[in-house]
């Protein structure tokens, strides 16, 4: 049997594989960009691979399309959209700007199945990459509609959970510790006493609103630029076919997709996964700040904070036995930087929509999808690994909340501000509880120290009464 076969198109003839399902073009964008590696993950494929079937059912349902050749490039593209011909998306990441060289990688992967699956010989030409994979389309349309459909689909699907999860984490943890009394700190510096809970609200807070950051988006993820073709004109496609091309992917995919309003702008700009990147960058430097603090909080054991304890995941060191390290926070932290770099790339592809069509689209579709993958694995894991298992230290949590300096902010308000600054400054020297210096000074009565300073009332905010 030979190892390849000759394959043609407008350029004249390729040899590619005997076994590959892709063509000429294909062939011809491998060796044109032999650059990184990296090739579209299974969330882009599977949605080229919906786009391609949608279009086909149209084009039938139009009498564009004869019934046997739809019925063939349909089970084709259901064998991509399952993942069963992956193998045979082999163009770099790192190719053209439309995305042309992988939009005819899903033809010619496509239509070279379909011709197998109708009784044909690869290659032969029977059902065409062009004429009638790609019919009533442009590259133009359908690249950026497969970025929607995958983003819109990875962001449901994964991100969100992921999100609603770790949030959900970081809320059962604020409530076992509701009573865990500490001392805040401001510029990592002392401050008034809070509870361990109130903190953890934060964190479960900040997860919370990146939730709704993110889910704002999919309102314009949910528009599609197919039926623009070339340039949003809508040349060479049937009245009609972008409408119903994604109201046959919303029947399909359970999700609210639209034509987009307006088809030129849906060509130039690439603004819907700009925004979507920008939410996830958003929640990504929330999720760094977080990821600190917990190091933070963990540091020590003797020498640090060590107000709460980690789940002991490895071995931290290969030389230090016994030491553990706070490993899961530290993995978030490399999510993010990725996420947050990815943004850039993202904003900086998105400037350069030149004229009537963005020519980046290609690193768009890779950079917004691994981030949205990444950062749901990353959420995942954070909870499932990290949050869900933290204790607190609640003897060293008090210790540090009795101890704080800033205790004396309860006490200007009977004082006055310069004679509490007075007593900050003894209570610092002697390096003892601002309330060993109140009793020893004879500042207040026992009882009212006691009433004053009472750590879980200033935790929620308590009002006193202002004796002097």
């Amino acid at each position: 049997m030979e190892d390849t076969r000759i394959e043609r198109d407008s350029m004249g003839e390729m040899v590619v594989p005997a076994d590959a399902y892709y063509g000429a073009q294909t062939a011809r964008a491998v060796e044109n960009f032999p650059i990184s590696g990296l090739t579209f993950p299974r969330a882009f494929i599977r949605a080229l691979g919906l786009v391609k079937a949608s279009c086909a059912r149209v084009n039938r349902e139009l009498g564009l399309l004869p019934p046997a050749k739809a019925e063939a490039i349909l089970r084709a593209a259901a064998e991509v959209v399952a993942g069963e011909l992956d193998g045979h998306f082999v163009v770099d990441v790192f190719q053209t700007g439309s995305g042309t060289s992988t939009n005819m990688n899903a033809n010619e992967v496509i239509a070279n199945r379909a011709i197998e699956l109708a009784g044909g010989r690869r290659g032969d030409r029977s059902i065409h990459p062009n004429d009638d994979v790609n019919l009533g389309q442009s590259t133009n349309d359908v690249f950026p509609t497969a970025i929607h459909v995958a983003a819109y689909h990875e962001v449901v699907t994964d991100l969100l959970p992921a999100l609603e999860e770790l949030a959900a984490a970081f809320e059962d943890r604020a409530r076992a510790f509701a009573r865990v009394v500490k001392a805040a700190r401001t510029h990592l510096q002392d401050a008034v006493p809070i509870t361990l809970g109130q903190e953890f609200s934060g964190y479960a807070s900040v997860v919370r609103h990146g939730v709704a950051r993110v889910r704002g988006t999919l309102a314009h993820l949910a528009e599609l630029p197919i039926g623009g073709t070339a340039a949003g004109t809508g040349l060479n496609a049937p009245e009609g076919f972008g409408e119903r091309v994604a109201a046959d992917l919303a029947r399909v995919t359970g999700h609210p997709f639209v034509q987009a309003p307006n088809l030129f702008e849906a060509m130039q700009d690439r603004d819907a996964a700009v925004e979507t990147s920008g939410a996830l960058r958003t929640v990504a430097v929330g999720l760094m700040k977080i990821a600190n603090d917990l190091r933070l909080l963990t540091s020590g054991s003797r020498t640090g904070l060590n107000e709460i304890e980690l789940p002991a995941t490895q071995p931290g060191s290969s030389i230090m036995p016994g030491k553990v390290n706070p490993v899961m926070p530290e993995a978030m932290n490399q999510v993010c930087a990725l996420v947050m770099g990815h943004d850039t790339t993202i904003a900086i592809a998105g400037m350069n929509g030149n004229l009537d069509l963005n020519v980046m689209m290609p690193v768009i579709a890779h950079a917004l999808l691994e981030s949205i993958r990444v950062f749901a694995a990353g959420c995942r894991v954070l909870a499932r690994r990290c949050v869900v298992g933290i204790q607190a230290n609640v003897e060293r949590c008090r210790e540090y909340g009795e101890l704080t300096g800033q205790l004396v902010t309860a006490i200007a308000p009977v004082v006055g501000y310069d004679r509490a600054a007075e007593l900050f400054k003894k209570a610092m020297q002697a390096n003892v509880p601002i309330r060993q210096v109140l009793e020893q000074e004879g500042v207040l009565p026992r009882e009212q120290i006691d009433e004053i300073l009472n750590l879980e009332k200033l935790a929620h905010g308590g009002r006193i009464s202002v004796r002097r």
